[in-house]
């Protein structure tokens, strides 16, 4: 992900180095203004194994329903996206639609469409209005939201247990202090698991320099060079100093990173909601918590993240066409399976509110025109994770084991999460550990219950 937002704010960052790769889609062209014969060049990032399926899923039916219009599908790795996209643009082969992050530099050189120009009233007025109005430049929506999520800090329990630290850190000392101790047990063991490489270094740093007071600017002007930012730099360079975290966090990328955290040989980690999924398959007993990320004074502290859709303008002829396929894709029935498929918070209304029939809020609470995470709270969709518990002060306890029974006979739930699962499947208690009574579900997804 490659746009993130702290309780408020919504920025853009292409500071990051990429490594550079192309792949032209053979030119911007041929078409009429009615969609015949049109082709429609899709560039967007994998965001899981399952992305170019779940694309091709969507294309498959948008052709269907619109057989005179083809999708051209092209999935970048995240490190090369950037890239790739700032190359086509170079050599005049943008692409017609880009998922992507920062949009506000294509909009100043006048190369994308306004959203109202590419989707139809009905589409527009679906989305969050928290979300619409940060995809704005100078009071024109020049990008569609696309996809929510929240991050949080993945604590394993049982290194934590190890390196006699009694409970999960709240503030940068005590992260300081804890990841150190997990460190010093050796055998490869890291104790902050710190990616500050190509894939996504923004929101890594946003963790430390929001988390002290900082700010990356506004959407006139990006800001790293501000005294406000001092103190999470300075965190930052004592925890590697100190060897609290993994060697060479500045080449470091965050996923072979949480693959790491997933083996059990880092004690903590930052993650976003897929990343309990991949526990569950890969490493399913994992003795884990998630708690809100540390800050420098142990404030309440939530780094959302979010994406966009967007419209290149190119020859000016596939208007009629991106609209029929931004206002087929987020139609319910075809943008909430996507989004469930990959554990994301949908950005529409009606996806919110069909992924609530469970009884789960869907979206992130805003105010008018800031999407602002609660900093309490954030909730599960689809089934994959549910992050309320680690936004609030008492972490998620994560263990293998079964769910617990509902009163309801016909079905079991997660309680705290709201998660319903599969009623049938055996179940067994596990004892109290704490102030909290653990119930888990044998994919790993959990819930804590006072008790």
């Amino acid at each position: 992900m490659k746009s993130t937002t702290r309780a408020g704010a919504i920025v853009a960052m292409g500071t990051v180095a990429l490594t550079l790769a192309s792949c032209g889609f053979g030119g911007g062209g041929g078409g009429t203004g009615d969609s015949d014969g049109m082709t429609l060049d899709l560039l967007v990032p994998s965001y899981s194994d399952q992305t170019q399926g779940l694309w091709e899923d969507v294309i498959d039916g948008f052709e269907d329903a619109n057989p005179d219009i083809d999708v051209k599908l092209e999935v970048q790795s995240w490190d090369n996206l950037e890239s790739v996209i700032s190359t086509k643009v170079q050599s005049g082969e943008a692409p017609d639609i880009y998922n992507g992050g920062p949009f506000a530099g294509f909009a100043s050189d006048d190369l994308l469409y306004a959203a109202e120009d590419v989707t139809s009233p009905e589409t527009l007025s679906d989305f969050q209005d928290s979300f619409l109005a940060n995809e704005q430049l100078d009071g024109t929506t020049y990008a569609l939201p696309f996809i929510a999520s929240a991050r949080a800090l993945f604590v394993n329990n049982a290194l934590l247990e190890q390196a006699g630290v009694a409970t999960p850190p709240t503030t940068w000392d005590e992260l300081l202090d804890a990841a150190t101790k997990i460190s010093a047990l050796g055998n490869g063991i890291a104790g902050y698991g710190m990616p500050l490489g190509s894939e996504e270094a923004q929101a890594e740093a946003a963790v430390w320099l929001w988390g002290g007071g900082g700010t990356f600017g506004d959407e006139s002007a990006i800001t790293i060079d501000d005294p406000a930012n001092l103190p999470g730099a300075e965190q930052i360079k004592k925890m590697i100093d100190a060897g609290a975290t993994q060697a060479d966090p500045g080449s470091t990328d965050r996923s072979p990173l949480m693959d790491i955290f997933i083996q059990g040989k880092i004690g903590m980690q930052v993650g976003l909601p897929p990343t309990v999924g991949q526990i569950a398959e890969n490493n399913p007993d994992l003795d884990y918590s998630i708690v809100p990320i540390p800050t420098n004074d142990g404030s309440p502290f939530t780094l959302g993240v979010a994406d966009q859709l967007m419209a290149f303008q190119n020859d000016g002829d596939k208007q009629d066409a991106i609209t029929k396929f931004f206002d087929y894709f987020y139609s319910a029935d075809v943008y909430v399976p996507w989004v469930k498929a990959e554990g994301f918070l949908p950005v529409t209304k009606s996806g919110a509110e069909q992924l609530a029939g469970g009884g789960a809020r869907a979206v992130p609470r805003g105010a008018p025109g800031r999407p602002v995470l609660s900093e309490h709270e954030s909730e599960v969709v689809g089934g994959r994770l549910g992050l309320q518990g680690a936004l609030r002060s008492d972490p998620v306890q994560v263990r293998a084991g079964c769910p617990h029974r509902d009163p309801d006979p016909g079905r079991r739930r997660l309680i705290a999460c709201g998660v319903r699962t599969p009623a049938g499947r055996g179940h067994r208690s596990r004892p109290c550990r704490g102030s909290h009574r653990r119930c888990c579900s044998s994919w790993g997804w959990c819930c804590s219950l006072r008790g």
